[in-house]
């Protein structure tokens, strides 16, 4: 398995909000609760730590207007947990919530809820809790950090194939760590600079900012991308000296491989949840095991392609170390997705789950192109090996050895052995091309499934409170019986209570993507009190179907129906039971 925890979200990097791995799991007061008088604080208690912001809350009276809170902070003992303190005096109504924090494997979420003290206001204060990110600083800060990511394993990897490998083309391979080290760097930069608007949801002019700048920097996210620019100023020097003086990588190299691949484990997933200090060195080794396997590969493609000679030893050993490197990914890998799924049925039945399937099977594809690389690498040995005989013989058939005497001058050493046919070395090319981009896809299916909310967090979120705040929200799965009738109807009703409500409705079709169906219609009846029914007046919105102003007169559990045509023909109706507060 590939960089679990160490790969970002790029191919959605501009594509609405993210599933940040931190998921709310209780508010007090709880969402939707009527308190016959006033709290003091507002807390909320989230399934791992979180930092604070200096806008985190922000509460609306009845009247919509904003109220002057105390400063957000963490409840005593508890950094999984936010906290702000209320004005000692509330009207009555109904208060709305919008909250803003950043998870420990730094993404930042943000939701709203509402309580009333007294009674319930008829209508609530409209509240934006503001995006997870800004579309356009959301691109750039994961752009960085997957170049961050690439860079890396450029450096570690060509830096680990050059001391173990022993290649020809030392020079070309220099190269390489110089492109993997400024790009780390100029990466790393970036992040540093827009940590700050990433955090509040800011475009990217908001990173001019001093008081942006100087937050960062007094952060955990911004230490830990401080520290990696202090090992990649120590590896610069250390790089430097090493090729100056011709000699090989050692242990001080090996160290400073281990620190940098533990920013990303201090900074990521790994530091937050169950079994941190386990979960960091496996997420560390993760990173270590993909670095030197793919960082490997591509500088054993360049080696290939440039060196004049390329003896088979040098890619037997390359072998042998991808392969310690499979079974260092395949150990850290099964944990990490026991950690992150929780249990067997979230393989299944979370989205985290069915990414993880699919990741399996690529790098199930990705082994074995690997093993088509070994069984290359094996022929070329025997080729090499059929070789030195061959000339060995030639040469004794051609000059007698003198006896008691040195060599003849005119005996090839041993080192003029010709390289081995361009046949089987075209054939290992294609071979290793392969892996890489066989490895490239993997990593793709990896940055989704790293922004997706992981099954043990949906589970503790799910039993803690629903997984929606604020508002009532229903799926209806429907199958019209035609190829491709199926899919699945998600209904937000907002607020779900007594009187004006919202209603929007998103159709999924059978991949999971959003579906455009030519008629959806939505009626709720009470069977108790004989009302109803009351037609939901959707219209298409483009893209979802929605209503601002369906009246709910009662409270009680409603009949909703919800009826999907798919064709001019084919449509089918399906009835869930809603609660109304």
């Amino acid at each position: 398995m590939l960089l679990g925890p160490l790969l970002v979200l790029l191919l959605l990097g501009g594509a609405g909000p993210a599933s940040a791995h931190a998921a709310l799991r209780a508010t007090d007061p709880e969402d939707g609760t009527l308190l016959k008088s006033a709290p003091r604080h507002l807390t909320l208690t989230f399934t791992e730590s979180v930092g604070l912001l200096d806008d985190s809350f922000r509460v609306l009276d009845p009247d919509g207007r904003r109220l002057r809170t105390g400063e957000p902070q963490h409840a005593q003992g508890g950094g999984d947990t936010a906290r702000v303190t209320l004005p000692a005096k509330l009207a009555q109504g109904t208060y709305t919530v919008a909250w803003r924090v950043v998870s420990a494997d730094s993404h930042p979420v943000s939701g709203a809820f509402t309580f009333s003290v007294g009674k319930a206001s008829l209508t609530t204060a409209a509240v934006d809790s503001g995006p997870t990110e800004d579309p356009a600083t959301k691109t750039l800060y994961n752009i960085a950090r997957y170049l961050a990511y690439l860079a890396a394993a450029l450096l570690i990897g060509t830096a680990t194939f050059m001391a173990v490998c022993h290649p020809p083309a030392a020079a070309v391979l220099r190269r390489l760590l110089k492109a993997g080290w400024w790009t780390l760097f100029a990466a790393t930069l970036a992040l540093l600079v827009l940590r700050a608007p990433y955090e509040t949801g800011e475009g990217p002019l908001g990173s001019l900012s001093v008081e942006s700048l100087t937050r960062t920097l007094t952060s955990r996210p911004g230490a830990v991308l401080l520290a990696r620019l202090g090992l990649l100023a120590v590896a610069a020097g250390y790089l430097v000296r090493l090729a100056r003086q011709r000699k090989r990588y050692g242990w001080s190299g090996a160290a400073l491989a281990v620190g940098l691949a533990m920013t990303w484990a201090a900074g990521e997933h790994a530091s937050a949840g169950i079994q941190v200090p386990l979960a960091m060195t496996s997420s560390a080794l993760h990173l270590l095991a993909t670095a030197v396997w793919l960082g490997g590969l591509t500088a054993l493609v360049v080696t290939l392609y440039r060196a004049a000679h390329l003896t088979p030893a040098t890619v037997t050993r390359f072998s042998r170390l991808a392969f310690a490197s499979v079974t260092v990914l395949v150990v850290t890998g099964v944990y990490q997705s026991w950690r992150g799924l929780g249990s067997w049925d979230a393989l299944t039945g979370t989205t985290y789950g069915r990414l993880l399937i699919l990741k399996l099977a690529a790098v199930a594809l990705l082994l074995g192109a690997a093993a088509l690389s070994r069984r290359w690498t094996a022929r070329l040995a025997t080729v090499d090996a059929e070789a030195v005989v061959r000339e060995q013989t030639a040469v004794r058939e051609r000059v007698p050895e003198p006896v008691g005497g040195p060599a003849s001058p005119e005996q090839p050493p041993a080192a003029d052995v010709p390289p081995p046919t361009d046949r089987h070395r075209a054939a290992l090319r294609r071979s290793v091309l392969a892996e890489v981009a066989v490895g490239a896809a993997v990593l793709a299916v990896t940055t989704l499934l790293t922004s997706t909310l992981p099954g043990r967090a949906e589970a503790e979120a799910a039993a803690g409170m629903p997984a929606v705040i604020g508002a009532s929200v229903t799926t209806v799965p429907f199958d019209v019986g035609t190829p491709g009738g199926r899919g699945k109807v998600q209904i937000t009703l907002d607020p779900g209570r007594v009187g004006d409500n919202s209603i929007e409705a998103l159709v999924y079709g059978p991949d999971g993507g959003v579906s455009i169906v030519p008629e959806l219609r939505i009626s709720f009846t009470h069977p108790a009190k004989d009302i109803g029914p009351l037609d939901a007046e959707l219209a298409d919105k483009g893209g979802y179907w929605g209503n601002s102003f369906l009246n709910l007169p009662i409270a009680g559990t409603w009949e909703m129906k919800v009826t999907v045509r798919t064709s001019e023909v084919d449509q089918v109706s399906e009835t869930r039971s809603v609660v109304v507060r």
